[in-house]
């Protein structure tokens, strides 16, 4: 394989070899990278000054007022949400307390209406008890009286049942009825 120079005609690899010759004559093929070549600096100084002036300038006047602009803009936004935030804060402990106070007062009136009815009640009862009382005393006394009755009546039926018994054994034992005077004056005896 032939290199690049000899690839190329006769004429055509005679003059690169000539070009190649005549930059090492020269010496800039030795001297190493160009930007560090003291000859090179005062350019590189002038338009290392250029864009920095472009870069500032382009950033003073057009991005920092926008970013500025934008962070106002944001800061601004921010205090006007915590300024709404605390009015918000404010009113709705606000409202809080209203509506403890509604539900305290609302507590106390559902305490005296509890207390108000329980007393109608306890009155309501009270009466009616009373009532009841009266209609089961009236019961009892018109009760009583018949069981005084009834009593009485028993106890005649008793003393009538007693000297027939008393009459008929004094009968058995003696063989002679006794007289009923004799019977009931024996029984008012035992009686006493």
């Amino acid at each position: 394989m032939a290199t690049a120079p000899e690839a190329l005609a006769p004429e055509a690899a005679q003059d690169v070899h000539e070009t190649v010759g005549h930059a090492e004559a020269e010496g800039h093929g030795g001297g190493g990278l160009p930007q560090l070549q003291f000859e090179h600096w005062a350019g590189q100084i002038v338009w290392l000054l250029l864009i920095f002036a472009i870069v500032y300038f382009a950033l003073a006047k057009l991005f920092v007022p926008k970013m500025r602009g934008a962070i106002d803009a944001r800061g601004s936004k921010i205090a006007e949400d915590l300024a709404n935030a605390r009015a918000l804060r404010d009113e709705a402990e606000a409202q809080a307390k209203a509506a403890a106070a509604e539900m305290a007062e609302a507590r106390g009136r559902a305490q005296r209406t509890a207390a108000d009815a329980k007393a109608r009640a306890a009155a309501e009862s009270a009466k009616r008890q009373a009532a009841e009382e009266a209609v089961l005393n009236a019961r009892l006394d018109e009760a009583e009286t018949r069981i005084r009755k009834a009593r009485d009546k028993a106890m005649k039926n008793v003393r009538a049942i007693a000297g027939d018994t008393a009459a008929a054994i004094t009968e058995k034992l003696t063989g002679e009825a006794p007289a009923r005077e004799d019977v009931d004056a024996a029984l008012g005896q035992a009686a006493a």
